[in-house]
C-alpha cells in the first residue's frame, strides 16, 4: 500500500472514531423503576428480577446501555412499599415495574401519572387499580395471576389426591382483594366434590395452630393454600405445618412443591415479568398503559411431589402423573 493512500485510510478512520462515540453517547438513557415484594436475598425475587432484565435485552434494552433499572424490595412491608414507592416516584422514571398488589396499592398512591406495569396481581379490577380488564385507563396495566373459574381447580385436584377429603381449610389474607373471589369459585365446586370448605385469614405465623384446631377429630382435613405475600412469607411454616398434621395441601406456585410441599397448580410466577418486559418496551416506545389490556395467564403447570405424598400415605393416581409438567422424587 502506498504511504499516502495509508495515511488517507489511517486519517478517515480516525476522524470517524469520533463520531462513533459521540452517537454512543448521545444513545437516550431511559429510566425505568422495579419495585418488587420480596427480599433482596429471596432467590424467587431475583429470578423474576433477572426474568424481567432478560425480556428487556431481548427488545434491545440493556441495563447500563441504554436503559438504567432501579431496583427496590419491599418484602411484604407496607411501610417499607410506601418508602420505597416514593423514592422510585421521586427519581422520574419512564415506567415502574410492581409485583403484587402491594406494591401497586403504595405506587398508585404517590403517582397518577407515571406509567405502571404490575406482574403478579390476583384481581386488577376488584383491587381498584384498573377500570376494566381490556380498557384499564389511567395509568396502570399488567398480568394478573388467575381468572377465577380456575380457582374451583385446587379443591378438584386436591380431591384426586386424597380422595377421603371431607373438609379443606383455604388459608388466605384478609386484605387481599382476590381472596374473596377464589374462595367463592372454590366453594362453588365444593358440595358436588363432597367436602366442606371454609375460609382462614393468614396474619402472622401464630394462625397456624389455630388452623389446626379448626378440623374435627373425625374429619380428613386438608388446605389450600391461596396465593398472597403472606403465604409466600410463612411458606417454609406453612409447609412444616402440613407435614406435621398430615394435612394435604394444594399450592399456587411451584417453589412451594420444590421446597416440600404435596402439589401445585398455578401459573409461571417468574415468566410473568418477562412479560411485564414487554409492556414497558411498548410503553417506551410510545404507548400508553391506559390502551394495554390488562393480561390473564394462557397456560397453568402442574407440579407433584411423589415423596410428600409417599409421606402422607397417598397414592398419586397415574392418570394425574400423566398430565403433570414436572414430577419431584
Amino acid at each position: 500500500m502506498r504511504r499516502r493512500e495509508f495515511v488517507t485510510l489511517v486519517g478517515g478512520a480516525a476522524a470517524a472514531w469520533p463520531l462513533v462515540a459521540r452517537a454512543q453517547q448521545t444513545e437516550q438513557m431511559r429510566r425505568i423503576g422495579a419495585l418488587i415484594n420480596r427480599a433482596v436475598d429471596d432467590p424467587e425475587g431475583q429470578a423474576r428480577l433477572a426474568a424481567l432484565k432478560q425480556g428487556l435485552e431481548q427488545l434491545g434494552w440493556s441495563d447500563g446501555r441504554n436503559v438504567r433499572i432501579d431496583v427496590r424490595w419491599g418484602e411484604d412491608d407496607a411501610e417499607r412499599q410506601r418508602k420505597y414507592a416514593a423514592e422510585l416516584v421521586a427519581l422520574s422514571p419512564d415506567v415502574i415495574v410492581v409485583g403484587g398488589s402491594l406494591a401497586v396499592t403504595s405506587v398508585q398512591r404517590v403517582t397518577s401519572t407515571l406509567p405502571i406495569v404490575f406482574a403478579g396481581v390476583g384481581d386488577p379490577v376488584g383491587g381498584g387499580f384498573v377500570d376494566t380488564l381490556a380498557r384499564p385507563g389511567g395509568n396502570t396495566t399488567g398480568f394478573m395471576l388467575f381468572e377465577y373459574s380456575m380457582s374451583g381447580k385446587w379443591l378438584e385436584l386436591l380431591k384426586q389426591v386424597a380422595p377421603s377429603l371431607t373438609r379443606a381449610i383455604v388459608l388466605r389474607r384478609a386484605n387481599v382483594p382476590s381472596g374473596s373471589g377464589e374462595f367463592a369459585a372454590i366453594q362453588a365446586v365444593a358440595h358436588s366434590l363432597g367436602v366442606e370448605v371454609s375460609p382462614f385469614n393468614i396474619r402472622d405465623t401464630s394462625d397456624m395452630e389455630r388452623v389446626a384446631a379448626a378440623f374435627p377429630r373425625s374429619a380428613s382435613g386438608g388446605l389450600i393454600v391461596l396465593p398472597s405475600a403472606s403465604a409466600w412469607a410463612h411458606r417454609d411454616l406453612i409447609i412444616a405445618f402440613a407435614a406435621q398434621h398430615k394435612f394435604p395441601a394444594i399450592y399456587a406456585y411451584r417453589v412451594n412443591v420444590t421446597a416440600g410441599g404435596l402439589i401445585s397448580y398455578g401459573p409461571d410466577s417468574v415468566g410473568q415479568y418477562r412479560q411485564a418486559a414487554g409492556y414497558v418496551d411498548r410503553i417506551l416506545k410510545g404507548e400508553k398503559a391506559a390502551d394495554l389490556p390488562v393480561q390473564a395467564p394462557t397456560s397453568y403447570e402442574l407440579v407433584i411431589n411423589l415423596k410428600t405424598a409417599k409421606a402422607l400415605g397417598l397414592t398419586i393416581p397415574q392418570s394425574l402423573l400423566a398430565r403433570a409438567d414436572a414430577v419431584i422424587e
